[in-house]
């Protein structure tokens, strides 16, 4: 890494590539999916979820383990490996849920998932912030600016899925409060 840039050749180049491409079909891909029109219309909300998970999230988590763990950096091989490793996870057991006809607990994990997904944005928006912490409680450090930058995203790239998953956990919890008792004998509602 120099300059805050990833240095990338050959098969790590094209991994990084393939991982970027395929996670922005997935970043665009799974707002749409939360949509109520498009959850309506079930062939629709189906088709882009297999493009979701087969274009986007599978592609991208298999070549995100090999460039995070191609990074050189410790905690940039921890933080992003996991991430890439729960994204199939997340979307196996929410179609699995999907297949059982149990639409609450899909929805759930593809909350789930697409929190993982949103990662890239998160921690864009958190190294600022942390930047500015890091300045006003530890000053420019000896390695100066750039080593305060080099330093501080590996913890926002790790961070930003962490921060994701406790929120959209807050929020499914809060939605599960807030939904009216099913009897078990009934189906769960969509």
């Amino acid at each position: 890494m120099d300059g805050g840039r990833v240095e990338a050749h050959g098969v790590h180049y094209a991994l990084l590539v393939t991982h970027i491409f395929t996670a922005f079909v997935a970043l665009v891909l799974g707002p749409l999916q939360f949509l109520p029109a498009v959850r309506a219309r079930r062939r629709v909300h189906r088709v882009l979820g297999r493009c979701y998970v087969f274009a986007g999230v599978l592609p991208s988590a298999a070549a995100g383990v090999p460039v995070a763990l191609l990074s050189g950096r410790l905690l940039t091989q921890i933080g992003l490996t996991i991430p890439a490793l729960l994204w199939p996870v997340t979307a196996f057991l929410a179609v699995r849920a999907a297949r059982r006809g149990d639409h609450a607990a899909h929805r759930d994990w593809m909350t789930r998932n697409y929190a993982l997904t949103f990662l890239a944005v998160t921690s864009r928006i958190l190294v600022p912030f942390l930047l500015l912490a890091r300045l006003a409680i530890e000053g420019t450090p000896a390695g100066g600016r750039q080593a305060l930058v080099d330093g501080t995203i590996p913890v926002g790239q790790a961070l930003g899925w962490i921060v994701n998953l406790v929120l959209v956990e807050y929020l499914i919890r809060r939605r599960r409060a807030a939904a009216p008792a099913v009897p078990p004998s009934a189906p769960r509602p969509a």
